[in-house]
């Protein structure tokens, strides 16, 4: 059993979509850089800053860069693809895009790992990480030469070397990501028509949003607020229990659970993106069970 968890992010990749080639990189000295790990010359880690005339020459330096740029380029590309996404599942589609299994499945395919330059004594630790999926640095080994790759590339080809490469690749897992996490949020899927390419978007005035804003808020309000008058009219009492934790959200983006009880008897249940939405779903529930149809 693997103990690495595999990327959760498998977009499909054909003839109309292929998987887009590895842009080169020219210059021999980043190339070099860009695959040697840090502990190919056992450089200390506590060093304040590099003397001038001695510069690290690992690709740290490139990684954390790498990092940096695939966050602003995929934050891009999402306000592109969904101009009318709010930030917190912006957010959350944007780790599952950059996350490291995603990045490690990528890089395995583009097989940047074999071509990493390792000191011997843990050349063996760090290949089983790839090949047998070790524990000790997870997926973290691969993703991070993917990132020292971006990051390479550019500080050679500058945002416009780098833009198009990851967008083309992106872009699937960024939709994939997209509908997961509109699973996550109870919300219905999209039809395939609804899911605009960038490019299309940045040739033409921006869609009117794919799908029609949730009518939830406005009607269930109406739910609770029912629900509630008709409880005090009957002198009922009403407790609201949460469920423990977030449910299947995060803590950018959480889900809430919470069951009405009156008078100890459960009327309903709801979740939604806040606590009041929750409520509602479950006043709702609450009203059908007095026989009131709204």
């Amino acid at each position: 059993m693997s103990i690495n968890p595999p990327s959760i992010l498998h977009p499909v990749f054909n003839a109309a979509h292929p998987f887009p080639p590895l842009p080169d990189i020219n210059k021999g000295s980043i190339l070099t850089q860009v695959f040697t790990h840090r502990s190919y010359y056992g450089r200390p880690n506590h060093v304040f800053e590099d003397h001038p005339q001695d510069p690290s020459p690992d690709n740290e330096k490139y990684e954390h860069l790498g990092d940096t740029v695939l966050g602003l380029v995929v934050t891009k590309l999402l306000l592109e693809m969904y101009p009318h996404l709010r930030v917190g599942p912006s957010t959350k589609i944007r780790a599952l895009v950059v996350g490291n299994s995603t990045l490690a499945d990528i890089s395995r395919m583009y097989d940047l790992p074999a071509r990493l330059r390792l000191h011997p004594a843990q050349a063996i630790t760090l290949r089983a990480s790839v090949n047998i999926q070790v524990s000790l640095p997870k997926e973290v080994f691969p993703a991070d030469v993917f990132e020292s790759y971006v990051g390479g590339l550019y500080i050679e080809q500058d945002l416009p070397g780098v833009q198009p490469w990851l967008k083309a690749l992106f872009t699937p897992y960024a939709t994939e990501a997209y509908k997961r996490v509109r699973e996550q949020h109870r919300l219905p899927p999209l039809p395939t028509t609804a899911l605009v390419a960038p490019d299309s978007i940045l040739s033409s005035p921006p869609p009117s949003p794919p799908h029609p804003r949730p009518s939830a808020t406005p009607t269930t309000i109406g739910h609770l607020a029912l629900f509630n008058q008709q409880l005090q009219k009957a002198n009922r009492i009403v407790e609201w229990i949460y469920a423990d934790g977030t449910g299947e959200g995060t803590k950018t983006t959480p889900i809430w659970i919470v069951r009405c009880e009156v008078d100890g008897e459960v009327y309903g249940r709801g979740q939604g993106g806040t606590k009041k939405a929750a409520r509602n779903e479950a006043a709702k529930e609450g009203l059908k069970k007095m026989g009131i149809e709204v």
